[in-house]
């Protein structure tokens, strides 16, 4: 064991397949890691994949958390991946067991819940800098350029910036295509780094969590373009990799789009065909989709796409009762489409993706805005869009079109009112509605790309019919109402079962 006046530059607790990772990729970037895990055989497979790739001891492993500060260079900055929840206060009681002071700063890159870390910083306030900083990537993000996401005391940033901006992903700022290198040793100098200071404590794993009910959202949405174009037009999963592959080199282009035509050309030995035939139609979940759809909820800020892929993930998992209920329900008779009607849905489906994808990270955008209104967060869009073109999941040339909005007019009310964004819904919503007027005469789902154009028409309408739901309110519960023709503030009852209610004149 190495004690030579403390030489290392960060320290890092957890080192399972995202922690390895983001260690690693310290490394690559001349950072020098002491790292902890509470597992040994991980703590062995980490130095032997460094001393692998580099030939030279970039990465030292530790029995302990004390052993671990002690080879830090001061103030000390120690990285946590581990589990959310408890073992984050766990470790962190432990590390100030082992010594860590008030000038040192420790780094959850968890996927915290954000109110658990604005806790949590109030909490160590004094002891040390709780700091966070969400990621975004999975595996191979963390190992070659991740999405990152930090919050909490800016003089933490200031300590942890260059680390972070080193090591995230890159991306060409002209073009807003990611700059992509995978190779050990050799990381992505050139480009703009995917990481940002976000805000206050909670600020960053609130826009992570965000980002994921976006995920949740476009994820739905090519599942539901995939359905449509296999069950109404009868393609194989390879035709439609094909569709998806030539849609990717366009306005659509974004990395969940790339691997679903991944997934849709693999071909399964076992059974000898296309792999997703073979995958159990039973999604899982790790919550995060479910805490946006509740934070909009709690904000009273729609986001119907959102909620609706969180719907839909969980439908999946009623697979018995929907076996069952196959064998009762009936849809609509199948209708053989012309030559001309296949190639015209394929196309309006690609609309209709489109659109419905603006309106979904719309609803994300204007719910980080009304809770940044709340939690009194001043949040950068356009930063924050910036960030999420290279190494996160949801990583798309789109976001050049959203940071570029937000650059316009960093006050904008809503993306659908940027006046690209309007002119692009305006072009192509015709297509939009025919492929959902398609897909339901045939008895196909298509609850999100539904709940995007919903969305889209409710919110272009000066009048809605809540007027008609005030006067229900009113009618069984004396809630009172506001009228057109008085000031909004006034309130208004009627006593809807008096003798003489004046009614319509006949």
């Amino acid at each position: 064991m190495e004690q030579n006046g403390a030489p290392y530059d960060v320290g890092f607790v957890g080192l399972g397949v995202m922690g390895k990772s983001l260690v690693l990729n310290l490394a690559d970037n001349g950072y020098r890691v002491a790292a902890f895990d509470l597992d040994a055989d991980k703590i062995t497979a980490v130095e032997a994949q460094d001393q692998a790739e580099s030939q030279s001891r970039r990465v030292l492993g530790c029995p302990n958390l004390a052993t671990l500060l002690a080879q830090l260079t001061a103030p000390r900055l120690v990285v946590l991946s581990i589990p959310a929840g408890a073992a984050v206060d766990a470790v962190c009681e432990q590390l100030l067991a082992a010594g860590i002071g008030p000038d040192d700063v420790v780094v959850d890159t968890g996927n915290s819940l954000w109110t658990d870390t604005v806790k949590r910083e109030a909490h160590y306030r004094g002891q040390f800098h709780f700091f966070s900083t969400a990621v975004s990537g999975g595996e191979v993000g963390a190992r070659f350029g991740p999405s990152l996401m930090a919050s909490g005391d800016a003089r933490a940033w200031q300590r942890l910036a260059p680390l972070w901006q080193a090591i995230a992903a890159k991306v060409d700022p002209d073009s807003g295509k990611p700059i992509e290198r995978f190779e050990p040793g050799n990381p992505v100098r050139e480009g703009e780094p995917c990481a940002a200071y976000i805000g206050p404590a909670g600020a960053g794993h609130y826009v992570k969590m965000v980002h994921n009910g976006i995920e949740y959202a476009d994820m739905q949405l090519i599942c539901e373009a995939y359905h449509i174009l296999r069950t109404a037009l009868g393609l194989t999963p390879a035709e439609i990799a094909a569709i998806f592959r030539r849609w990717n080199a366009g306005v659509l282009d974004s990395y969940l789009m790339a691997i679903s035509a991944e997934v849709l050309d693999t071909w399964d030995e076992a059974s000898d065909g296309p792999l997703v035939d073979v995958i159990l139609d039973k999604a899982g979940q790790k919550g995060t989709g479910l805490w946006t759809a509740v934070s909009s909820l709690e904000l009273g800020c729609p986001a119907p796409t959102i909620a609706q892929a969180v719907y839909a993930r969980a439908l999946s998992g009623q697979r018995a009762e929907r076996l069952a209920a196959a064998e009762l329900l009936r849809g609509p008779e199948p209708v053989a489409l012309s030559d001309a009607e296949r190639e015209a849905l394929i196309e309006q489906l690609h609309d209709a993706l489109y659109c419905a994808k603006i309106c979904a990270y719309a609803q994300g955008f204007q719910l980080m805005a009304s809770a940044a209104k709340v939690q009194g967060w001043t949040l950068d869009f356009a930063a924050i869009a910036r960030i999420w073109r290279a190494g996160c999941i949801i990583r798309a040339v789109f976001l050049q079109s959203i940071a570029a909005a937000y650059e316009r007019d960093d006050s904008l009310a809503n993306l659908l009112v940027d006046p690209f964004f309007t002119e692009q819904l305006h072009r192509y919503q015709g297509n939009w509605r025919r492929a959902i007027a398609q897909a339901t005469l045939l008895g196909i789902p298509c609850g999100a790309l539904s709940a995007s154009l919903a969305y889209f028409d409710s919110y272009r309408l000066g009048t809605l019919p809540a007027n008609l739901l005030q006067g229900q309110r009113d009618f069984f519960g004396a809630h009172g109402f506001a009228r057109t023709d008085r000031d909004e503030g006034a309130r208004f009852h009627v006593d809807w079962s008096a003798p003489g209610r004046p009614v319509r004149p006949a």
